[in-house]
C-alpha cells in the first residue's frame, strides 16, 4: 500500500480496535457490577452506549475502506478489510436489530431468559477484535 493510505487505513482500524475493546469487553460487562445499576438501567445505558459505537465503528469503516480502495492494497489486506467490514454488516443488520426488540421489551417490564443472540453479537465481536488486529498489522507491514 502507499504510505499516506496506509497511515490512514492504520489509524482507523487501531482507533476501531481501541474503541471495541474498551466498550464491548470493558465497559458493557463492568456496568451492571457498579452499586445500584439495575437491569434495566444498565439496558437503557448500553442501548445508548452501543448506537454510538456503531455510528462510530461505521464511520471508521468507511475511512478504512476508502484508504484501502486507494492505497493499491495487498489481497490479504482486502480480504480483512471485507471480513471485518461484514462482520460489521452482520451485526448490524441482523444481530442489532433482534437485541433492540428484546431490549425494548425488558425496558418495558418484561422477565425474559437470557438471550442466545447475545451471545451471538460477542462471538461477532471477538471475530471483529481478531480482524481488526490482523488487517492493522496487515496494513502496516505492507
Amino acid at each position: 500500500m502507499n504510505a499516506a493510505s496506509a497511515a490512514v487505513a492504520a489509524a482507523a482500524v487501531f482507533t476501531w480496535l481501541g474503541m471495541v475493546l474498551a466498550i464491548s469487553f470493558l465497559e458493557a460487562p463492568l456496568k451492571f457490577r457498579a452499586p445500584g445499576v439495575t437491569v434495566r438501567i444498565g439496558l437503557g445505558i448500553g442501548r445508548l452506549v452501543f448506537r454510538a459505537l456503531n455510528i462510530a465503528e461505521a464511520a471508521l469503516a468507511l475511512v478504512t475502506v476508502v484508504a484501502v480502495a486507494t492505497g493499491a492494497p495487498s489481497g490479504a489486506v482486502v480480504g480483512l478489510t471485507a471480513a471485518v467490514s461484514v462482520v460489521l454488516l452482520v451485526q448490524l443488520a441482523v444481530v442489532r436489530p433482534g437485541l433492540n426488540r428484546r431490549s425494548d421489551r425488558v425496558l418495558a417490564g418484561e422477565d425474559l431468559p437470557r438471550s442466545r443472540s447475545h451471545l451471538v453479537y460477542v462471538a461477532l465481536e471477538a471475530a471483529k477484535v481478531a480482524l481488526l488486529l490482523a488487517l492493522g498489522v496487515s496494513v502496516l507491514a505492507a
